[in-house]
């Protein structure tokens, strides 16, 4: 497996993580967080969904794909952060 392809494979599972993670935290979360993670996590499902075709595709058509979608990848990363930082900031505020 080239390395762009285990990098983005690794990129999307650690996704798929912090999703799960936060998904077991939002019964505390406020509702403003609970729609950003619902957003974050159906964009997650689709990133999920494009990056398997990518990954079994032929390497030099991939690597523009693997491109766009680390870019995507990392668009939810920060979003996800985002949405913990708000679960915290809700949490300080009880």
């Amino acid at each position: 497996m080239s390395e762009s392809k285990s990098t983005l494979e690794n990129l999307v599972s650690e996704l798929k993580q912090q999703r799960d993670e936060l998904k077991l935290q939002m019964h505390l979360a406020s509702m403003e967080a609970r729609d950003e993670y619902d957003r974050l996590s159906d964009k997650c499902d689709e990133l999920s969904d494009q990056c398997e075709p990518v990954t079994s595709a032929v390497e030099e058509t991939a690597e523009n794909l693997v491109s766009a979608l680390s870019l995507a990848a990392g668009e939810l990363k920060h979003g996800f952060q985002r949405v913990r930082k708000a679960m915290t900031e809700s949490n300080d505020s009880n």
